[in-house]
């Protein structure tokens, strides 16, 4: 595939999320606070006080570090998939010092987000940083020219996690890392699909989509990756995010039900990494 996005064509974007990245503008939401689009990894924030708007911001600015320390950046060149509001490409940036980063992101309004929210970053440092749109599936970029790729918060809406582990394996040079953050279903917990779209309205409408985790650890061996690992870090996650939501949502509705679907161990949040040979 060519490494010019302007010979690409735009990317299929399903309906839900569409609407959510970009009329919906979720980033906006006070739930989101600080403008990142993920539910926080809350290792370092004292859950048994009450949570203020910076502990929300430093749990979603952790859930990258955690991702970002698992592809160690420093020095090579570095794609985000889903890079939203480019927000956690400027954290890469100033804490981990990789040469370059690619923010790649499905959708056009969230691009001139991100392009807007990261002005003075472009114009300082415009060889360090750049936005392109692209899907997971069919990335805009070219073969063997990247060190590390991560993404946050992401992957529950790709469509086609083996086309998305062959294009990691394609752009990835040899010894290059992925580190996917995202939540999935237990693998062998029962009727999945049914039962977290009669629980959380993300999954009912479609814009989120339940699959085992093991569907994207088998994508990544078949893709040719090696030292594929899934590691569940969902004791930092759910407590935090729930806690963080009782500010805003009251018990029994639909987004207080993601702890619920943890407690039930339907769905959980993990951390997969691999290394390309």
């Amino acid at each position: 595939m060519s490494g010019d996005p302007a010979e690409q064509p735009a990317p299929v974007v399903r309906p839900a999320v569409w609407e959510t990245y970009g009329p919906a503008d979720l980033s906006a939401v006070p739930v989101f606070a600080g403008g990142f689009i993920n539910f926080g990894y809350w290792q370092s924030v004292d859950l048994e006080r009450p949570l203020s708007q910076d502990d929300r911001i430093r749990s979603e600015q952790d859930l990258y570090r955690h991702v970002l320390d698992a592809v160690a950046p420093a020095g090579g060149r570095a794609v985000e998939i889903g890079c939203g509001l480019g927000l956690g490409c400027a954290l890469a940036l100033d804490e981990y010092g990789p040469a370059a980063i690619t923010g790649v992101d499905i959708h056009p309004q969230q691009l001139q987000r991100a392009r807007e929210a990261n002005s003075r970053l472009l114009a300082a440092q415009p060889d360090r940083l750049r936005f392109v749109l692209g899907a997971a599936e069919g990335m805009p970029l070219g073969d063997a020219q990247y060190d590390s790729l991560y993404s946050v918060e992401a992957v529950q809406h790709f469509p086609d996690l083996p086309a998305f582990a062959r294009e990691a394996v394609r752009i990835l040079r040899p010894g290059g890392r992925v580190a996917v953050a995202g939540f999935f279903s237990l693998d062998g917990a029962p009727a999945p699909a049914e039962r977290l779209a009669a629980m959380l309205d993300s999954f009912a409408s479609g814009l989120d989509i339940a699959r085992p985790v093991a569907r994207l650890a088998d994508a990544l061996a078949e893709a040719g990756f090696a030292d594929v690992r899934v590691a569940s870090i969902g004791p930092q996650v759910w407590p935090g995010w729930d806690r963080w939501l009782s500010r805003l949502w009251e018990p029994g509705t639909w987004p207080r039900n993601f702890l619920a679907a943890w407690e039930q161990q339907i769905l959980d949040y993990y951390l997969i990494t691999a290394t390309r040979p």
